[in-house]
């Protein structure tokens, strides 16, 4: 009976901590977007063109190269963002249980106190912080090398676009492989915009750290692990390819044949069916933040919160940390 009864609040508890994955994704993602917004401001460069300069050829290239970093990153970052609090919240979630099973035994501690969950999921700001500025400089140049030389002139179709993200893609993601490895040789993907490097910055504090602390570091390696982890990396990669595709449906409203390309034959419905000069796709694409970090319930992140590869990673995180083993680590 009490077996059974554990599980039905082990298993309440889950769906509990989903729903504060929602609400704490909306809840950040207008901080993100208005990161964003300010360290790539295109909207001052819209705001130059109006008033027609005499180097405007130049204001455009600049507008090309930060339009396209700026919802990529959107989309790495909503991404990131969506599987690291769900990470968070089910390893808070499973010493939370770990606790309550615990309560009325004689000399337990109380493994994650809620001044210690507040510490913990603050680490959270890194990717809001240093973490976003870092992966915007790697995004800035891999767009740069891709489209950096493509006239505005030069008309792309929605599969060339697609195309484009990929090596764009490629470029960002051979970057992280190639530059970061853990202990064990396996190459984290992107772990590192996520959570900043061991060595800081509170496991520098090596003297007088209070009890608070060592568990906070003790959550924060943790969580670390999790992220390094080749499964981590499967979840984050199909959240992405997720995020870019619902990307691309977005942009295709924009690319729609007209009723005189349809009466030249059925062909016309495909994905290279349509073309549009690179100048009029650049405001397709500026404008794809707000559809991307909106914090009003969107298909995006409906999308990746209702991914069954990121439901079932979470779930065994939960169950990884709400098992009396966890105790003798």
């Amino acid at each position: 009976m009490l077996r059974s009864t554990w599980n039905f609040l082990k298993r309440h508890k889950k769906k509990c901590i989903f729903l504060g994955t929602v609400l704490g994704v909306l809840s950040m993602l207008p901080t993100l977007r208005e990161a964003l917004m300010q360290q790539l401001n295109s909207e001052s460069l819209t705001a130059l063109l109006k008033n027609r300069p005499s180097n405007k050829l130049e204001i455009w290239e600049d507008l090309k190269i930060i339009s396209f970093t700026r919802s990529i990153v959107a989309v790495y970052s909503t991404c990131m963002l969506v599987v690291l609090l769900r990470v968070q919240l089910n390893i808070i979630g499973g010493y939370i249980y770990l606790d309550n099973a615990a309560v009325g035994k004689n000399g337990t501690t109380v493994l994650a106190p809620p001044d210690v969950q507040q510490q913990y999921l603050s680490s959270i700001q890194h990717l809001l912080g240093d973490g976003l500025t870092e992966l915007i400089t790697v995004i800035k140049q891999a767009v740069h090398k891709t489209l950096g030389s493509v006239s505005l002139k030069h008309s792309l179709s929605l599969l060339d676009l697609e195309q484009n993200l990929k090596e764009i893609r490629n470029l960002v993601e051979e970057h992280n492989s190639s530059s970061w490895t853990n202990n064990n040789g396996y190459k984290s993907l992107l772990c590192h915009y996520m959570m900043p490097d061991e060595e800081t910055p509170l496991a520098v504090q090596a003297c007088g750290l209070s009890p608070r602390d060592v568990t906070t570091i003790k959550l924060l390696n943790e969580t670390r692990d999790m992220l390094e982890s080749p499964d981590f990396s499967t979840v984050l990669n199909t959240c992405l390819n997720r995020g870019f595709s619902r990307l691309l449906d977005n942009m295709a409203e924009f690319f729609r044949p007209t009723e005189q390309d349809l009466q030249h034959g059925n062909s016309m419905n495909s994905l290279s069916s349509v073309s549009l000069p690179l100048a009029k796709i650049i405001p397709i694409v500026n404008g794809q933040i707000h559809s991307v970090c909106s914090e009003t319930p969107s298909h995006f992140v409906q999308d990746l919160l209702m991914m069954e590869q990121v439901k079932d990673f979470a779930a065994n995180v939960y169950e990884a940390f709400s098992t009396s083993q966890q105790l003798e680590k």
